[in-house]
């Protein structure tokens, strides 16, 4: 008797690498804005909240990033089902954060 040991959904393996890729490249693009906040405080003598949501946020998107890189690499389906549910919730979070700080920024160039 063969035992059958149910296959990993293709689609979910691809959600997993996506998340990995998508949240990787976010982590870089927080931290560049975060560098061109820190500009321009410098050069306006201004303080900014933003700088501080940029790192929330890029911290969430590690966070996404570790965990779908777990998922990837783990060899039990369930508990890859669970960090890649984890890892997308995360990244939805960091991802609406984005959004947020979007918003932030906008608001203070035209303010300042």
């Amino acid at each position: 008797m063969s035992q059958h040991r149910p296959q990993p959904d293709p689609f979910d393996h691809d959600l997993c690498v996506h998340i990995f890729t998508a949240s990787a490249a976010m982590v870089g693009v927080c931290l560049t804005v975060i560098g061109i906040i820190r500009v321009v405080i410098a050069l306006r003598k201004a303080d900014l909240f933003v700088d501080d949501l940029l790192v929330a946020d890029a911290m969430l998107y590690l966070l996404a990033c570790l965990l779908s890189y777990w998922a990837l690499r783990t060899r039990s389906i369930r508990r890859n089902h669970r960090l890649e549910r984890i890892a997308d919730a995360a990244f939805l979070i960091a991802l609406t954060l984005t959004a947020i700080n979007a918003g932030s920024i906008a608001l203070a160039i035209s303010v300042a």
